[in-house]
């Protein structure tokens, strides 16, 4: 395993203080219960925080209490109820905002509670959460150490230039410097991860999740020593660190290429103060494939959004906007990733075939929580060549809204935690003509689909036979 280190003092102004906290996600382990049998937390409500809670909340981790004992659990009952009982809304636990009622619901890693989890566990408390037999209790879950990694022993790890925060400050962002990968060779990357490395801490930090944290975000580019690339020496749409952003798989015939002698540029970093003198650092931990592997797809970034005509109004509860994007190629997406500020509160997507109108899938969001949707393999948007894409975001700038400071001003876009962006992060691949034909028939395959029948996100999945010059056109 390489591993570069290089130390920069980051400017001591304009840092600001945005809360954002790691979500977690363990196997999945079904909650059930006999009809009429007594909810306890050993049989019943111990499982489902296993799989979608504990990860974080326990000791030493990163949510402010522990949640793997009775003992620990019993204090936090009733918040328990109230948070899961979010379902899709900001402040719902675990974090995770997709709409269960619309849209594709295949994920990777989701966490998710299930309608009928939610009512156990809201059953549980209002017979006065009984603890039941010990004895019901599964085995304990083993969780990843905190220098561990997602996607398993990286080969590289790059550290950006350290950082140095006090402990109040206001937002900065800005570049923090240049880091030499020291690659030899050129390497295709399948996996990639990155976590906030605290060096020191002078202080009380903040009670809060988001006070562990100075690095709210990262933009990475790399810079290559050869510039025959279509976007000179820079080569940007990798992914960008986040706080809670979980690791990234990419397509595994699609390996995204590293080149030696290239250079990581952390040129578009967001700082934020958590109520302690605070010296940090990220680490961007790096899988490679095998020495030999040739990809046969490129993963893409297909980002878009609206960041120029951003017209949020002060104390609007109710304000919508849209963006549009039109595939120049046949796609497969793998990520869906909405970005928004403090009024976001939902975002939807949509897939516009003709006359055919899909909605892929609309989240809530959370200025609080990031979150990254993976879809499941055979629930990927497989979408044509020429499918207006469509976005849609409701922000909420009113008193109602707690994550916003100050709902009587108006604001525009800008990389401050109150100016506004509205963004799907979105990533996949593009595919020819035959591969988009292929990729169908296997989705076809994959679920049992007959001719003229389709699938959400497939809409063109029905017809068996595409013409060699379209891929969008029924034969």
């Amino acid at each position: 395993m390489t591993t570069m280190r290089n130390r920069r003092w980051a400017p001591l102004t304009g840092f600001a203080v945005l809360l954002v906290a790691l979500a977690a996600f363990a196997p999945a382990a079904a909650a059930q219960t006999a009809a009429g049998d007594e909810v306890t937390f050993s049989r019943d409500i111990a499982p489902i925080l296993q799989r979608s809670c504990q990860k974080c909340h326990r000791p030493d981790a990163l949510a402010p209490m522990s949640l793997i004992t009775y003992q620990e659990v019993r204090p936090w009952a009733r918040a328990i109820r109230n948070r899961t009982g979010l379902r899709d809304q900001p402040g719902v636990m675990p974090p995770w905002f997709i709409e269960k009622d619309i849209g594709i619901q295949s994920f990777k890693d989701d966490p998710s509670l299930s309608d009928a989890e939610i009512r156990l566990i809201a059953k549980w408390v209002e017979n006065g959460a009984p603890e039941g037999d010990p004895a019901d209790l599964p085995p304990p879950v083993e969780f990843l150490g905190a220098n561990e990694w997602e996607i398993g022993e990286p080969d590289l790890i790059v550290s950006s230039p350290t950082v140095e925060v006090p402990g109040e400050a206001p937002d900065w962002w800005g570049a923090i410097g240049h880091v030499p990968t020291g690659l030899t060779e050129d390497r295709y990357v399948a996996a990639l991860e990155f976590k906030e490395i605290t060096e020191s801490r002078e202080g009380p930090r903040r009670d809060t999740v988001g006070g562990l944290f100075v690095i709210h975000h990262a933009v990475v580019d790399v810079l290559v020593p050869d510039a025959e690339v279509d976007d000179g020496p820079r080569l940007g749409g990798w992914p960008a660190h986040e706080v809670g952003r979980n690791a990234d798989f990419f397509d595994p015939a699609a390996g995204k290429l590293l080149k030696a002698d290239s250079t990581i540029a952390f040129d578009n970093v967001h700082l934020h103060s958590n109520g302690a003198h605070t010296l940090a650092h990220v680490d961007m931990a790096f899988k490679f494939h095998p020495r030999g592997y040739e990809p046969t797809l490129e993963t893409r970034s297909m980002a878009f959004g609206n960041g120029v005509d951003l017209d949020i109004e002060p104390m609007d509860a109710d304000q919508r906007m849209e963006a549009y994007f039109t595939l120049p190629e046949n796609a497969k997406i793998s990520i869906y990733e909405p970005h928004m500020h403090a009024p976001g509160v939902r975002m939807c997507l949509d897939a516009i075939v003709g006359i055919t109108v899909q909605t892929l899938n609309c989240a809530g969001y959370d200025h609080s929580w990031v979150r990254v949707y993976t879809y499941a393999d055979d629930a990927t948007p497989l979408l044509p060549k020429g499918t207006i894409l469509r976005l849609t975001g409701y922000f909420n700038n009113s008193p109602s809204n707690p994550n916003v400071s100050d709902p009587r001003n108006w604001s525009g876009g800008g990389n401050r935690s109150v100016d506004q962006m509205f963004i799907n992060l979105m990533r996949g691949v593009y595919l020819t003509d035959e591969q988009f034909q292929e990729e169908m028939a296997r989705r076809r395959a994959a679920l049992g689909l007959g001719p003229g029948e389709t699938v959400l996100g497939c809409p063109l999945c029905g017809n068996v036979e595409l013409t060699e010059t379209s891929a969008g056109q029924q034969q």
